[in-house]
C-alpha cells in the first residue's frame, strides 16, 4: 500500500485528532507510579485509568497521545510474525464527551480517508459484543458500522473474553468493545470466515473501549451516567499492514536495526527460519531493553521485579546472538541503532544513551559469568550421569539449571551431547510449561488488578508518600527527591536519592514530622494550572517526568500559600490528612546506588 513509517504514522494520529478537538498529552513512563500490581505500563489506557475512574484531567474530556508499552505475558512468542515485548500505542480517549456513534466514525475516517490511511473498505473488518449475562449485543456499534460500509459478513459478533473491558477489579467500571482487523490474505480460510477467526489472516489493528456500565459488589450491570471512551491503535501492527507486509519485522520500523544484526553476525534475514526467529527476538529483545533502561524512572538488571524482566529480556538477547554467532555479538551496536531510530520520539533515549550503553555491556559480562558457572554446574553433575547405563539426564535436573542458574537448555543438550548423554527434553519441557503458566497467571492478575487500584487505603497511602516526601527534604536535605513508589492497601514503599543508611534520630524525626501533620488534620487542595505556575508556586515536579500543559497540584496545608508540601500529582487523595492514622517506619535500607527505600505503614486504633 504505502511505505508510512512510525514517525509519519503519529504525527497522522496526533493531528487528525487534533482536529476532532482533542488535546495531545506526554506518554508516561514505561514503569507505572504508585501501583504495586504491575511492573510496566502494558497498554496505552494504563496511566489514564485514574481519570478513566472518574478523576477530572487537567488537559479536558478530549485526550490524544502515544504510549511505549511492555508486555512480557506472550515473551516466548516473540519471534512469530505479530509478537512484540515492546511496542507503542496510539490512543484517544472521550471522558464524559463523546461515545460510539463518533468514536466509531472518527476511528473509520482515519482509516480509510485519502487524506489520512487510506485503507480499502474491502480490507476491513469488525468484531462487536455477542451480549452475556443479561448485557444485550452491542447492536449499536454494528449499526454505526454498517452505516459506513463494512458489510454484515466482515461484522463479527463475539463473546465476553473477545470483545468485553473490565471491571479493572471485581467492581466498577467496564463495558463493551469493537475491534478493527486489517485482512491480510486474498482468500478466506472457510466460507464463515470472519475478523477474530483463528486463522490469523485477520490482523487487529485498532479497539474502541465502551465504558458504559459499572458492575456492583451484587454483580449487577448499571448504566453509567458518565460514559466513556478509551481507543488504542498499535503502530507496529498497524505500519504492518500499510507497509503490505504479514509481519512487524518485515516492515521498515525494523530495518535498520535487522540490518545491524546481519552485519554484526554475518548472517542473512529471511533466508532460515530458525536464523530468522533468532534475528527477530534479538530485535525486539533489544530495542525493549534500551526502552527499559532509557526510560525516566530506569531500572537495573537484577532478580526482582522489573529488573529481573530486564535482566532476562538481555539475557535471551545475548543467548540468540550466541546463536546466530558461536562467539557471541554484543548488543552495543544494536542499541545504538534503536536509540538513533527512536530518539526524535523519546529524547529520553538520547538523554540516556551512555547509562543505557554501560548497563547493556555490564549484564552481558554477568551473563557470560552466568554461562561459566552452569558450565562448572553441569560439570559437577557429569559424573553421576555418567554413571546411568541409560545416559540419560533427567529434566527435572536440566530445569534446575535454568531455573536456578538462568543456564538455557540448548547449551545443556549441546554439554550433554558432548558426553554421550541425551536429556529428557519431555521432562523439562512440562516443568518449564508449569513454570510459565504460573507467570502467565501471576501477570493476568497483576494487570487485571492494577487498573483498579484505587481503594480508600491506596488512596490514604499515596496522601502518606507526600507526608513523608516532605519530612524527607525536611530532615536530610532537598537532595532527598523521590526516586519511585509502590502502593498497597497495606503498606507504602518509598525511594529517594540519599547516599547514607538514615540513623536512628532521623528516622525518629521523620516519623514525628509526619504524624504531626497528621495530627493537625490539615485539609488537602486541588487546583490545575501550568507546570511553570506550578514550580513557582512552590510545587515539586519530579526530575525527568514530561508533563502536560496543564498539571493538577496537590497542597497540603492551611491554605495553597501556607502548606506544609505541594506536588505536581494526578491523585487521588484523601481530603484531610486526619484520616491516615498513625503513620510508622518498619524498615530502610538502600534500593540502589545512591538510593535508599522505606517501607512503612498507617496504624488505626
Amino acid at each position: 500500500m504505502n511505505n508510512l513509517t512510525a514517525d509519519e504514522l503519529r504525527s497522522k494520529y496526533i493531528n487528525f485528532f487534533v482536529s476532532k478537538g482533542h488535546v495531545q498529552i506526554q506518554g508516561k513512563s514505561l514503569l507505572p507510579e504508585n501501583d504495586p500490581t504491575v511492573l510496566f505500563t502494558t497498554a496505552g489506557m494504563h496511566p489514564l485509568v485514574p481519570y478513566l475512574l472518574g478523576e477530572e484531567h487537567p488537559a479536558g474530556k478530549r485526550l490524544v497521545n502515544f504510549q511505549k508499552c511492555i508486555r512480557t505475558g506472550d515473551i516466548d512468542c516473540v519471534g512469530d510474525a505479530s509478537h512484540l515485548t515492546f511496542f507503542e500505542m496510539l490512543g484517544n480517549w472521550s471522558l464524559g464527551d463523546y461515545f460510539k456513534e463518533e468514536a466509531i466514525k472518527m476511528s473509520f475516517e482515519f482509516l480509510t480517508s485519502p487524506e489520512w490511511l487510506n485503507i480499502p473498505i474491502d480490507k476491513l473488518g469488525v468484531t462487536v459484543f455477542e451480549g452475556e449475562e443479561g448485557i444485550p449485543r452491542d447492536e449499536e456499534s454494528a449499526n454505526v458500522w454498517k452505516s459506513l460500509g463494512i458489510p454484515e459478513n466482515r461484522i463479527a459478533f463475539l463473546p465476553r473474553k473477545d470483545n468485553w473491558w473490565g471491571p479493572a477489579g471485581t467492581t466498577g467500571p467496564c463495558g463493551p468493545d469493537t475491534e478493527m482487523f486489517y485482512y491480510i490474505e486474498d482468500s478466506p480460510c472457510a466460507p464463515d470466515c470472519k475478523p477474530g477467526c483463528s486463522c490469523e489472516k485477520w490482523l487487529e489493528i485498532w479497539n474502541d473501549v465502551f465504558m458504559q456500565y459499572n458492575k456492583n459488589a451484587q454483580g449487577e450491570y448499571i448504566p453509567l451516567a458518565r460514559k466513556c471512551v478509551d481507543t488504542g491503535m498499535g503502530i507496529e501492527r498497524t505500519v504492518t499492514v500499510l507497509n503490505g507486509k504479514t509481519s512487524v519485522y518485515d516492515t521498515i520500523i525494523f530495518e535498520p536495526v535487522i540490518f545491524a544484526i546481519e552485519k554484526a553476525c554475518d548472517c542473512k534475514y529471511g533466508a532460515n527460519g530458525e536464523t530468522d526467529r533468532s534475528i527477530r527476538i534479538l530485535a525486539d529483545h533489544t530495542r525493549s531493553a534500551v526502552f527499559i533502561l532509557g526510560d525516566p524512572k530506569a531500572v537495573s538488571p537484577s532478580n526482582v521485579g522489573a529488573g529481573y524482566v530486564l535482566r532476562r529480556l538481555i539475557r535471551r538477547a545475548v543467548r540468540h546472538g550466541r546463536k546466530l554467532k558461536p562467539e557471541g555479538i554484543s548488543l552495543i551496536s544494536i542499541a545504538e541503532v534503536v536509540v538513533e531510530q527512536l530518539k526524535g520520539a523519546y529524547p529520553e533515549l538520547e538523554e540516556n544513551r551512555t547509562f543505557i550503553l554501560n548497563e547493556l555491556k555490564k549484564e552481558e559480562v554477568k551473563f557470560m559469568e552466568t554461562l561459566q558457572k552452569g558450565e562448572h554446574e553441569f560439570e559437577k553433575l557429569l559424573p553421576n550421569l555418567l554413571k546411568d547405563p541409560r545416559k540419560i539426564m533427567s529434566g527435572r535436573l536440566a530445569f534446575k539449571l535454568y531455573d536456578t542458574y538462568g543456564f538455557p537448555i540448548e547449551l545443556t543438550e549441546e554439554l550433554a551431547s558432548e558426553s554421550g548423554l541425551t536429556v529428557n527434553r519431555l521432562e523439562f519441557d512440562e516443568a518449564f510449561k508449569k513454570h510459565q503458566e504460573l507467570s502467565r497467571s501471576q501477570s493476568g492478575l497483576a494487570f487485571k488488578g492494577g487498573l483498579g487500584d484505587q481503594g480508600e487505603m491506596a488512596v490514604k497511602y499515596h496522601t502518606a508518600t507526600h507526608l513523608l516526601h516532605q519530612a524527607l527534604r525536611n530532615t536530610l536535605g532537598v537532595h532527598a527527591a523521590q526516586k519511585g513508589s509502590n502502593i498497597t492497601a497495606e503498606r507504602l514503599r518509598f525511594d529517594f536519592t540519599h547516599d547514607a543508611p538514615l540513623t536512628p534520630d532521623e528516622l525518629k524525626k521523620i516519623e514525628e514530622i509526619v504524624n504531626k501533620q497528621i495530627k493537625n488534620d490539615l485539609p488537602i487542595f486541588v487546583e490545575t494550572m501550568t507546570i511553570d505556575e506550578a514550580t513557582k508556586s512552590g510545587a515539586i515536579a519530579l526530575f525527568g517526568e514530561k508533563y502536560e500543559s496543564q498539571v493538577k497540584v496537590y497542597t497540603i496545608g492551611n491554605s495553597v500559600s501556607d502548606f506544609f508540601t505541594k506536588e505536581v500529582c494526578g491523585g487521588p487523595h484523601v481530603q484531610r490528612t486526619g484520616s491516615l492514622g498513625t503513620f510508622k517506619i518498619q524498615k530502610e535500607q538502600s534500593s540502589s546506588a545512591g538510593v535508599r527505600r522505606i517501607r512503612a505503614v498507617l496504624e488505626f486504633c
